[in-house]
């Protein structure tokens, strides 16, 4: 079976480098546009070391871009983390069309920043998608899918390397083999249960300190690591990574640090108490939160500031 991928960076790569050694037949690999100055993409970098033939559309609407894809006769299209919206025609022109992996159990959680948002919702379970594309976002129907729980500490970045990183490799592996075998289910997606949310960026990040604790956690290992649940603190952005919530009340202040050790930063959150072990200020990468706060002379008592405040 002929395949044509779409895809980029690590999760690219790994797809590609799995079915080459399971011995499926590549014809080509789409990748983004490089930026002057940047790393070459992994993806593209593999492809062009096996030998695939490299493409890099600055669009996928347009005919030319189409006509080389076409022009491959590919059997099965795979999209391996694409940020970019697909015609359907690429599926069309495929004889088995194509399959998508999206980390969310769709039809829940559309969009660019599906693990994010589930964590920041307070969702209990997640786990990933392998579906049917059809030029939407995250629509079409479900070839596949399966589900993990998501536990008290987990964060983006903990359920998407740990966990729905690798498990997605094997599950786009396993739909490959269902397609193969003319075994693949169609389910459609139930629209009644569709959720769509935004990127997770700056405008989503601040934290309320008007919320309770667990939805300022949420928001914290939803944000992390990137891009980082965000407040101020002398007019400075800072954010907070590896949160967890305490077991002891306080009805100090939300924002107030109570105290800071080598375990974190120790501040009030709803009547209960937030422990941040790493922060980034405006300048710099990621410290421990005691070396930040010795470094800005922080004390118990000062309070960070922004929503609410």
């Amino acid at each position: 079976m002929r395949i044509a991928i779409i895809g980029q960076a690590a999760f690219g790569a790994k797809t590609l480098e799995a079915l080459l050694d399971r011995g499926e037949e590549v014809v080509g690999a789409f990748v983004p546009p490089s930026k002057p100055g940047s790393k070459p993409d992994p993806m593209m970098e593999l492809a062009a070391g096996r030998n695939i033939p490299v493409f890099q559309p600055r669009t996928y609407k347009s005919d030319e871009t189409f006509a080389q894809y076409k022009a491959l006769s590919p059997d099965l299209c795979i999209l391996a983390f694409v940020t970019s919206i697909i015609p359907s025609r690429y599926f069309d022109a495929a004889t088995h069309g194509g399959i998508c992996y999206h980390p969310s159990i769709l039809p829940r959680h559309r969009g660019g920043s599906a693990i994010n948002w589930a964590l920041i919702m307070g969702d209990t379970r997640t786990g990933l998608t392998i579906f049917r594309p059809d030029g939407g976002i995250d629509t079409g129907p479900i070839l596949l899918q399966k589900e993990i729980e998501i536990g008290p500490e987990d964060t983006t970045g903990s359920i998407y390397f740990n966990r729905l990183f690798p498990m997605g490799i094997d599950a786009i592996l396993e739909s490959v083999s269902l397609i193969k075998e003319n075994r693949a289910p169609s389910i459609p997606q139930d629209e009644t249960n569709a959720t769509y949310e935004p990127l997770c960026n700056d405008l989503v990040a601040e934290i309320d300190w008007k919320k309770s604790a667990k939805e300022i956690c949420s928001l914290l290992r939803g944000c992390d690591p990137q891009p980082g649940a965000y407040t101020f603190k002398g007019g400075e952005k800072v954010r907070f990574f590896e949160a967890k919530i305490g077991d002891e009340a306080t009805d100090a202040e939300p924002g107030t640090i109570l105290h800071v050790d080598e375990s974190g930063m120790h501040i009030a959150a709803g009547g209960a108490r937030l422990t941040i072990a790493k922060v980034r200020g405006a300048t710099g990468g990621k410290v421990p939160a005691f070396a930040w706060a010795e470094a800005k002379s922080i004390k118990a008592g000062d309070r960070f500031e922004g929503m609410t405040f």
